[in-house]
């Protein structure tokens, strides 16, 4: 039997099982099955951010420019994100929780049906027509309802995006998913991706991953709770420092295939790496907190800070920017800055790497 694994096992593992080596684009998004996305650029979007790590010679907005050619959808999963085409057929037909009227579906099947007629539609070009107006969107204030209607039947596995054009959403029909025969099955599936992304998991994060499949799956919430106990039945698991952990079968968290990555790494807030803030916290001893929407008085690490990844441990942040075509670099550490010319060398490699990736001198 494998040894049980220390808390520097489970960091060491966790940090190698997710990084990995740098791959191409499509063996990178089969691999982690999902990547959360966010509108924000600072420096770059958060997928991009997080692909980067992950895809060689990757470059910012490469994922939505070639998004068309490759083998991903956007969707929700735990999170709306990319999704891979296997992930993607799990979770359809998607009932929402949040049921349509006779009226609503009415309009549906007649923005559809323009839709199928025109192939790839603009919201724009649908609001035109059908003129539906304006309607309150969930932050409180005004929107086209076309645009309501859009996302919704995206959601709902009506349509799926083609493609962006300064960001907005380009729709064409989608094909019907017949329904799974086995959803128990179709559940266990959709754990095995989330464990397979963020493992190793303590016990209260695997719980509350399955408890956000709501929203990729709301059809089968009635499920979780079966779901939950099938995965910590298959799973392997240890305690370790009061805490009981999962991650895949057949993995061994204490082997030495899981070297030790020594480079140091700006990683986006939602990385895999980071997404787990309770862990963050077991494992390098503070708390990091995404502030972007933290008013700028309460900010202890700044607007976009990043995580500073470095010889196996989360030692600060940087927040970046550019002007006049150069980046910019505000760091900030735990303790203090590490000294010695290994550090500077590292640091000044990875600013050199995010220049590049940005497509800066």
């Amino acid at each position: 039997m494998p040894a049980t694994p220390t808390l520097d096992d489970l960091t060491r593992y966790a940090i190698a099982r997710s990084l990995g080596r740098p791959s191409t684009l499509p063996a990178a998004l089969q691999r982690l099955g999902f990547v959360q996305a966010d509108p924000i650029r600072a420096p770059a979007r958060a997928q991009d951010l997080t692909l980067r790590h992950r895809v060689k010679d990757y470059r910012a907005g490469e994922l939505e420019q070639r998004y068309p050619r490759l083998k991903v959808e956007e969707d929700f999963f735990i999170n709306y994100g990319f999704v891979t085409p296997t992930l993607h057929t799990l979770m359809h037909p998607r009932q929402a929780r949040q049921a349509w009227p006779a009226s609503r579906w009415t309009q549906a099947r007649e923005v559809l049906a323009f839709v199928q007629d025109r192939g790839v539609v603009h919201p724009r070009a649908v609001d035109a027509h059908f003129q539906h107006g304006k309607t309150r969107n969930w932050f409180g204030g005004s929107s086209n309802a076309s645009t309501q209607l859009l996302d919704g039947m995206h959601y709902r596995g009506l349509l799926r995006v083609a493609r962006r054009e300064g960001g907005i959403r380009l729709y064409a029909a989608r094909p019907v998913t017949p329904p799974h025969e086995d959803p128990a099955a179709a559940m266990d599936a959709l754990v095995d991706v989330v464990v397979g992304k963020y493992a190793p998991l303590p016990a209260t994060t695997l719980s509350h991953l399955v408890a956000r499949l709501v929203f990729g799956a709301p059809q089968w919430q009635a499920e979780r709770a079966a779901a939950l106990r099938r995965a910590k039945a298959r799973l392997a698991s240890a305690e370790v420092e009061g805490t009981r952990w999962y991650w895949p079968a057949g993995e061994n968290p204490t082997a030495r295939r899981w070297a030790a990555d020594e480079a140091l790494r700006l990683l986006a807030p939602f990385d895999p790496i980071v997404w787990d803030r309770p862990r963050f916290e077991r494992f390098w001893g503070w708390a990091y907190r995404f502030e972007a929407y933290t008013p700028a008085p309460k900010r202890q690490r700044g607007y976009y800070a990043l995580p500073m990844l470095w010889q196996g441990r989360v030692i600060g942040w940087g927040n970046l920017a550019v002007a006049d075509g150069r980046l910019q670099a505000e760091l900030g550490y735990v303790d203090k800055r590490p000294r010695g010319a290994a550090f500077t060398a590292a640091l000044d490699d990875e600013l050199q790497r995010l220049a590049q990736f940005l497509g800066l001198d």
